[in-house]
């Protein structure tokens, strides 16, 4: 359960700050529907950018945002169903898009709803606490870009050999920087500088998104809700959702499927990993080039109960497919092969996870030998706007794209996709990777054995979560109301 706890001495010190700053923050029921928030202030974000750095754009944690960077208002859930003549599998494949998120990317969601809690309970003083986002990528920007807005000071932990972008953006909103070794499988590298922090400092509070339930349930009620209203709006008479697949990362975005499994009961649930560090599907390890699905362990937030595929994917497919959508041959050759033009100008959508996403979704697709009368859902959690340095790299390393490097890439990755690599779990197999969690939380984290079981064998564990969400909504209204910024709108 996310402690809820309200500490009332400090809690008064953050109304006082969120007065003073003008800061008014939403609920989970609005970032679901923002049309929601208070009319003031969707008329206030008319003059906001999607990144500034205004606390109004809280208001803009949301699915729904308009797909520009200016003065946007809210719409339908962003999505894109990718064709066939692209994946090589007539099942309908549906991503949501999450450029359209402050900062470029959905973590900001998973961000908030940890923070969130902390601040309305006074768990968290941002006059004089700093909050620590240890991260493989977009956590950390997110969680730096929401501390910004909510008033806090921030520290970044993130692997050294991340994105440059990564860097330079941080440089200019985070209080302090931290780079540790590796890349993105180097996860307990980051653990490790969390426990230095919080034995030689006493002004840090850890939001780790391995483990903070917030990440869990923003997905769960926020992405989830998206995922139904994309279905609700493209489904034909006759078509099924077969299921959600996504690559687990910190394995927040896969909340989503405990959401979509109690609207779908026979829905899937896919997990997908790289095949360079295949932790779920061979308790494997090693270094890998698909930016931020940082592994080595599985998440003490991963609800193994309800995940029914585990895959993995090659991350040169990835990086190849980076150039296949970005560069001009390949975009050319993709039109030729009948891919609506319209798309291809679309493809920077996809960042690096992204594309493993789209290709964990046509594996599923024909592991499963799925039809055009079914539908997959998946998620673009970011875009290339964020890996631009990777596709000048690769330029450097590989040389001009030519026409024959796009029909290769297109033939061997997209329609050449096989089902290797992949496992359908059952119950004892689910419970076997659930056991995995035990050597890195309870040996490592100070997780109980106690709490470990009542993940697996108590039912009323993550429905007790879930239901949280209405008690937070309660205590974000409790607090507006305590600054008195609604009524002065």
């Amino acid at each position: 359960m996310i402690d809820l706890t309200v500490l009332e001495e400090q809690l008064g010190r953050t109304v006082q700050r969120a007065r003073e700053r003008n800061i008014i923050i939403p609920t989970f029921a609005q970032m679901k529907d923002p049309t929601l928030a208070p009319p003031a202030i969707r008329a206030q974000l008319s003059d906001v950018g999607l990144w500034d750095v205004d606390s109004r754009n809280l208001f803009r944690i949301t699915w729904k945002n308009d797909p520009v960077a200016w003065g946007s208002g809210f719409g339908h859930v962003n999505s894109i169903e990718l064709p066939s003549s692209l994946t090589g599998v007539p099942a309908r494949i549906i991503a949501l898009v999450g450029k359209w998120f402050p900062t470029g990317a959905h973590k900001v969601g998973a961000t908030v709803a940890c923070l969130v809690p902390r601040l309305v309970t006074g768990q968290f003083d941002p006059t004089t606490q700093k909050a620590v986002w240890p991260s493989t990528g977009n956590y950390c920007r997110g969680g730096a870009y929401n501390a910004a807005l909510l008033a806090c000071e921030s520290v970044a932990i993130l692997p050294e050999g991340m994105s440059r972008e990564r860097f330079e953006w941080l440089s200019n909103l985070a209080g302090e920087v931290i780079a540790t070794p590796g890349t993105e499988s180097n996860v307990k590298e980051i653990f490790d500088k969390c426990w230095e922090l919080r034995t030689t400092r006493d002004d840090v509070v850890i939001f780790n998104q391995f483990d903070e339930f917030g990440n869990h349930l923003w997905h769960y009620d926020v992405t989830g809700h998206a995922m139904t209203e994309v279905l609700e709006r493209a489904m034909r008479p006759g078509d099924t959702y077969q299921g959600v697949v996504l690559t687990t990362g910190s394995a927040g975005t896969i909340g989503c499927g405990d959401y979509m499994k109690e609207v779908f009961p026979t829905s899937k649930v896919a997990a997908s990993e790289a095949l360079q560090c295949p932790t779920l599907l061979l308790n494997g390890f090693g270094g890998h080039r698909i930016e931020g699905i940082g592994d080595k362990h599985v998440p003490w937030i991963h609800n193994l109960k309800t995940t029914d595929l585990v895959m993995s994917i090659d991350d040169e497919a990835c990086m190849s497919l980076v150039r296949l959508f970005n560069e001009p041959a390949g975009r050319a050759y993709l039109v030729r092969q009948g891919v609506p033009e319209d798309l291809v100008s679309k493809l920077d959508l996809l960042g690096i996870s992204s594309i493993a996403n789209v290709l964990s979704s046509i594996k599923f697709a024909k592991w499963y030998e799925l039809g055009d009368s079914d539908v997959v859902l998946t998620v673009f959690t970011d875009s290339m706007e964020l890996y631009g340095s990777r596709l000048r790299e690769l330029r450097q390393e590989r040389g001009t794209y030519s026409d024959l490097n796009a029909a290769a890439d297109y033939h061997r990755y997209l329609l050449g996709s096989t089902t290797d690599h992949v496992e359908e779990l059952g119950y004892w197999d689910r419970k076997r990777i659930h056991h995995l969690k035990y050597f890195t939380w309870v040996e490592q984290q100070g997780k109980t054995y106690a709490e470990i079981q009542a993940q697996w064998y108590d039912p009323s564990y993550w429905r007790g979560i879930h239901a949280q969400v209405g008690e937070i909504d309660a205590l974000i209204d409790e607090f507006n109301a305590r600054t008195g910024l609604l009524r002065d709108l």
